[in-house]
């Protein structure tokens, strides 16, 4: 009874920790949220004049090649580490070029 019951328990826990496995192959949950933040600070800056229309713009596209690339790297149903790692380099040049663009003293309504 004993075995039986420890068998049980132990098929229990390969396979919830296999289910986990899986999911954390195909999630990006970092990038997501680092692309949503980047997403918000654009839109943020267009609205308060921090970024002219030609910044806007070009870092909109920096965006959507990153949430592209994202979605190339989900598409075989696993995220390897080296995509993850290609993914969280390309997120964190995007933050550092809104950044920049955002503090370099352009102002999108000339007196």
């Amino acid at each position: 009874m004993k075995i039986q019951s420890l068998v049980m328990t132990l098929a229990i826990a390969a396979s919830t920790t296999l289910s986990g496995i899986a999911f954390a192959q195909t999630a990006t949950p970092v990038v997501d949220q680092k692309a949503a933040n980047q997403q918000q600070r654009i839109n943020q800056g267009v609205a308060s004049g921090e970024l002219t229309r030609g910044e806007a713009v070009r870092l909109q596209k920096r965006q959507n090649r990153l949430v592209t690339n994202t979605q190339r790297a989900k598409a075989d149903g696993v995220v390897t580490d080296a995509e993850r790692r290609q993914l969280n380099r390309q997120a964190d040049r995007n933050s550092k070029k809104i950044h920049n663009k955002k503090h370099n003293r352009r102002d999108t309504n000339p007196r």
